[in-house]
């Protein structure tokens, strides 16, 4: 996903025949969406102009700038919506901020022990889970809940996770890199 680009919505299906959508928003005020000007793809090459029209279960019912039937609404259904990260509001508490702000944090043990790197927030609808990439072995999917993750340390690059006992930290002492950004906004 290029540089400041934050997912605010996902397209998930049509609604009518005058190729409306339904939008499952990821914005605090689900009408919100349409005001971050134009939304584009992951990759910014489509871009749509955003008008609400009223209100679905998990998000609203919305207009996108060129898409005139059923047929064209059902072709982007999963498509998720990205806002450039300046034309969203800034947070006034040091203990928000957005999912995209998350991605390629370190994620570290309250020891200072390396786990990995943060490389996506999902929600698979019981909560946020941090995906986390260590520098060997596989991934690592933990609750993103303030037990498993009591310090976020945006500024510093880190995020402090408390790990299951199942779980054993080795520690490379090799930085592992940020395989790019993915997840949403939240």
């Amino acid at each position: 996903m290029p540089a400041g680009k934050v997912a605010v919505a996902v397209v998930t299906g049509a609604h009518g025949v005058k190729g409306r959508v339904r939008l499952k928003t990821f914005t605090e005020t689900p009408e919100d969406v349409a005001a971050y000007g134009l939304l584009t793809d992951e990759n910014g090459e489509r871009a749509f102009r955003v008008t609400v029209t009223g209100t679905a279960k998990e998000g609203v019912v919305a207009g996108l700038s060129g898409v005139g039937d059923r047929d064209a609404a059902l072709a982007l259904k999963g498509l998720v919506l990205h806002a450039d990260r300046a034309a969203l509001p800034d947070l006034d508490d040091a203990e928000d901020f957005y999912h995209a702000d998350l991605i390629g944090l370190v994620a570290e043990t309250a020891e200072g022990q390396r786990v990995g790197r943060v490389r996506a927030i999902h929600d698979f609808g019981a909560g946020d889970v941090l995906d986390i990439k260590p520098a060997r072995g596989s991934a690592l999917m933990l609750p993103f809940t303030r037990e498993t993750a009591p310090e976020v340390d945006v500024a510093g690059g880190r995020i402090v996770v408390v790990l299951p006992d199942e779980i054993e930290v080795i520690d490379t002492g090799e930085p592992e890199e940020p395989e790019g950004e993915a997840g949403d906004a939240g």
